[in-house]
């Protein structure tokens, strides 16, 4: 199970979006600040998930968010 994420900031306001096949190794990675590129914002907190069987699926899905971010729709999607 592949598993597309949207993680926020408890101290900024600032969104991490990514993919996985293990959610909570991956939430792990990122408060415990392994992931460079977003470790100044620790910690986060999981806001929206959604799960698929396929990887391309998933990948193709979290472009897709990452595409409209900021936005209407990824407001919407967020506050779902």
């Amino acid at each position: 199970m592949w598993i597309v994420y949207v993680l926020k900031s408890k101290v900024a306001n600032k969104y991490y979006i990514g993919c996985t096949n293990n959610l909570f190794r991956r939430i792990h990675e990122h408060n415990s600040g392994e992931t460079s590129s977003n470790k100044a914002y620790v910690p986060y907190e999981l806001v929206y998930k959604e799960e698929y069987q396929d990887r391309t699926l998933a990948y193709k899905r979290e472009k897709e968010i990452k595409n409209y971010k900021g936005g209407n729709a990824f407001k919407k999607l967020i506050k779902e």
